[in-house]
């Protein structure tokens, strides 16, 4: 029987502040329930599906996979083509090959919005996203 769960964080920087934030929400889990983890970064939220993908297919020791970034509104449509494809990608390897993926990659409308949920607090999204894989890891080991 496997001792403790072992996740990938993958991490966009392209918001660096925000992105640092998220990630230590999700190390912050990861510390309290002694699960093991390795960080990747990627430069934006369009390469986490890719990175989660190669990063699978080449180590595939780890049981789950934590997906952080922000995506934040601007004046173009650029917005919802990021926010549309990030999300079918992370769904497709979920559903295509059975990974688990905790997704804590904010869309929002505005830098308030991203730097209240990558605070150091209860709203963390990065916390969120680890508690996400680390309950759908259980799920896996349950059935």
């Amino acid at each position: 029987m496997k001792m403790s769960k072992n996740i990938c964080i993958v991490v966009s920087d392209y918001y660096k502040k925000i992105s640092n934030g998220l990630e230590l929400g999700a190390i912050k889990f990861c510390d309290q329930n002694s699960i093991i983890y390795k960080k990747f970064y990627v430069p934006g939220a369009l390469e986490i599906g890719p990175a989660i993908k190669i990063i699978s297919e080449t180590k595939n020791n780890f049981d789950g996979f934590v997906a952080l970034g922000c995506v934040i509104k601007g004046e173009t449509s650029h917005f919802d083509i990021v926010i549309n494809e990030s999300a079918r990608a992370i769904t497709n390897l979920s559903l295509d090959y059975s990974l688990i993926i905790g997704n804590g990659i904010l869309t929002v409308e505005n830098k308030q919005q991203a730097i209240e949920r990558s605070n150091n607090n209860e709203n963390n999204k990065g916390y969120h996203a680890a508690l996400a894989s680390s309950k759908l890891i259980d799920l896996k080991g349950n059935i």
